[in-house]
């Protein structure tokens, strides 16, 4: 009977895992032409990072996700 509910619980966890989002703390760090160099921390998802680092891209200002 052990047996069987341990694995159960371990299908359980594992199945959930999946369906959550997988959000890090990202760096997006933009460099200006004048050499200043500032960093955004934002905790998201990998694809909405790269979105919000490339809306901070400006001229005279590059930004890359880190």
């Amino acid at each position: 009977m052990f047996k069987i509910t341990t694995r159960v619980l371990l299908i359980a966890v594992i199945s959930l895992s999946g369906f959550t989002s997988c959000k890090k703390d990202y760096i997006c760090k933009c460099t200006t032409a004048g050499g200043t160099v500032y960093n955004s921390e934002i905790k998201t998802t990998k694809k909405k990072a790269e979105s919000f680092c490339a809306d901070q891209q400006t001229s005279g200002r590059t930004c890359e996700l880190q």
